[in-house]
């Protein structure tokens, strides 16, 4: 019996991929479910050569998808391994030099949203011998450094394959990281061309199947007994449940423990959905793009359970939501680093373990009928004042909620909202009524613009049997609209809500706050006579724009239109696309919060030094949690 095989480095990594597998509760998943590509001379004759074997000997194993731009593919990995909870991924590879620095960015993304993709640039010639090849950064430093150096502060692994050999412990080495859920991020192979396309006699044993365990850590018994405790000795304490929630599968073990406790519970944006929203002990969003009921019951909160978050500053409103003069926290997280935040007890542990143990725990501990009865309380008048944002009758243009609440009334409630960037996010935060654990999809770690479409197609192919509706605004469109065309070529269904408001309107709203005036945020032509970008609008037709990438496009007028056109989409079996304008002048209901963006300490414009003067009324609310 042969104890290796001969295939090139790019053959044998595409045959490893598709043997991997990971497993939780007993359950396999593919790990590694396709690879997206786009092709270059750095990554043609290898992975691509590779890539077009497998697809023609062994249909299936590893699916090749076309993408329109680097960074959106890796996007879409993203989507699609935050929708799979991080138990499978997607595969990226693209040529040396451009091709390859366009995923840094979607390298970022996954590491800081904790999300597993693999990244499979290539490089430059590892013998040297016709450098500098074309798109190679030559660094007087030493020949050994290359553009794919900037994936190292944005990965959670990287390694480079100078040799043949090599490539079975980096690969290893990814697939550790990748399957580990207190590690995850980015993991970064580069891979030089001309390796690539070097044959080697491979063991055997590298392609067999390999099932990676994902674990669920219990908690420690001293330190989930130092937790007990301190919740026991809290007279108003709340939960902020973050993305680990999701994660772990650990919604039914949540409501199970506050029904059981009474602890009212706020939602991150990574964590919006570990309860429904109209549950009682249901608070919605916290923070600063927060509910007034969240927001208010933060304010007083004696002991914080955060699990699964990493309290972010939106999620801390810049640490000014917890005012309670003795607040403490208790920290149940997947890692120690985000457990040891604000000096809390620290639990690291699998979200669902830890909070079946407390509620096992904690028996006999009650908040009581009253504290109870004013969380559902502060919900329902939250909730009074969305559905009035969802009615506004704003004319002549809708307000931005309104189109919120078309789309949240004609969802099912397995149905997937996805944003990113600009306003959208805070309001989808406020607004959205989540019935779903995976029906909230803002990705807002990183809250890169272009994310939305992208992230709309990796969503839809990891969970075909949801509607996917993209929320998107103009701005962030024009960042990034490519993958449309993949979503044509495969016949990937996607609703998108194109809010036109001619401009980067989010920032407009912020930049006020700042007494900037809204400079530099809106889409006009420059004025001749005062040299300043304050002229007519651009005659920008994003709309016709999708219509051109082959996408069914249907234009709305009014709040009336949207919903009839909105409907009409839902039938569609293809992308999608529906175009409305907004009036960008109307704001959300407000959240009762702070966000710290420094204000020039020095200036001569009035409006400037009005907001430095409220933003140090607001800083001084902040403090820290030691």
């Amino acid at each position: 019996m042969a104890t290796t095989v001969r295939l090139t480095v790019g053959q044998a990594t595409v045959r490893f991929l598709a043997q991997q597998y990971t497993e939780r509760d007993g359950v396999e998943h593919k790990f590694v479910d396709g690879c997206f590509g786009i092709f270059g001379h750095g990554n043609l004759a290898g992975l691509g050569q590779a890539l077009l074997e497998a697809e023609v000997n062994d249909p299936g194993a590893l699916t090749y998808r076309q993408a329109r731009n680097e960074q959106g593919m890796v996007h879409a990995a993203s989507a699609f391994a935050r929708m799979r909870n991080r138990l499978s991924t997607l595969a990226c590879t693209a040529s040396i030099g451009p091709g390859a620095t366009n995923m840094v960015t979607g390298a970022a993304l996954a590491t800081i949203n904790r999300l597993p993709v693999l990244l499979l640039p290539g490089d430059v010639f590892a013998t040297r011998v016709a450098n500098p090849v074309l798109q190679e950064l030559e660094s007087p430093a030493g020949y050994d450094v290359s553009v794919n150096d900037t994936f190292r502060p944005v990965s959670r692994f990287f390694d480079r394959v100078w040799r043949p050999e090599q490539l079975p412990s980096a690969l290893i080495g990814a697939m550790r990281v990748l399957t580990d859920p207190a590690e995850t991020g980015a993991a970064t192979i580069a891979l030089p061309q001309d390796v690539q396309a070097e044959a080697f006699d491979w063991p055997v044993e590298l392609f067999e199947r390999r099932v990676w365990h994902v674990p669920r850590p219990v908690p420690e018994p001293a330190a989930l007994a130092r937790a007990v405790e301190m919740i026991r000795s809290a007279q108003a304490p709340m939960i902020v449940a973050g993305g680990g929630v999701i994660y772990s599968e650990a919604s039914e073990a949540l409501r199970e423990f506050a029904e059981a406790t009474g602890i009212p519970v706020g939602e991150t944006q990574a964590g919006k959905g570990s309860l429904p929203y109209d549950h009682p002990l249901a608070l919605g969003a916290v923070g600063a793009t927060g509910t007034t009921a969240a927001n208010r019951i933060a304010r007083d909160a004696d002991v914080v359970i955060g699990i699964g978050t990493r309290y972010s500053d939106f999620t801390t409103a810049s640490r000014t939501a917890f005012q309670h003069p003795d607040v403490r926290f208790v920290n149940v997280n997947i890692t120690g680093f985000d457990a040891a935040k604000h000096a809390g007890v620290p639990v690291v542990a699998d979200a669902r373990e830890t909070l079946v143990a407390l509620t096992r725990d904690l028996a006999g501990y009650d908040t009581g009928a009253d504290y109870r009865e004013q969380a559902r309380a502060l919900a329902a008048d939250w909730d009074t004042t969305v559905e009035r944002a969802y009615r506004l009758g704003h004319e002549p243009l809708p307000a931005q909620s309104e189109v919120i609440g078309v789309v949240n009334d004609l969802s099912g409630p397995r149905d997937v909202v996805i944003c990113a960037a600009g306003s959208m996010p805070g309001d989808l935060h406020r607004l959205w009524r989540t019935r779903d654990p995976k029906g909230y999809h803002v990705e807002y770690g990183y809250s890169c613009m272009g994310y939305e479409i992208a992230g709309g197609v990796g969503a839809k192919l990891a969970s075909p049997d949801r509607d996917v509706y993209v929320l998107v605004g103009d701005g962030s469109y024009l960042m990034m609209a490519q993958e449309l065309v993949t979503a044509v070529q495969e016949g990937i269904k996607i609703i998108v809500v194109l809010v036109q408001n001619h401009g980067f309107q989010s920032i407009g709203a912020l930049s006020e706050t700042v007494g900037v005036q809204r400079f530099g945020t809106k889409y006009r032509y420059r004025d001749t006579t005062t040299g300043r970008l304050e002229g007519d609008r651009l005659p920008v037709d994003l709309a016709a724009n999708a219509a051109s990438l082959g996408v069914e496009v249907h234009r709305a007028r009014g709040i009336d239109e949207f919903r009839a056109a909105l409907r009409q989409a839902r039938e569609a079996t293809g992308p999608v696309l529906v175009h409305i304008d907004t009036d960008p002048l109307v704001s959300a209901p407000d959240s009762e919060s702070w966000w710290d963006v420094p204000v020039a300490e020095e200036a001569e414009l009035d409006a400037t030094r009005a907001a430095r003067t409220a933003y140090e009324q607001g800083k001084a609310a902040q403090r820290d949690y030691l």
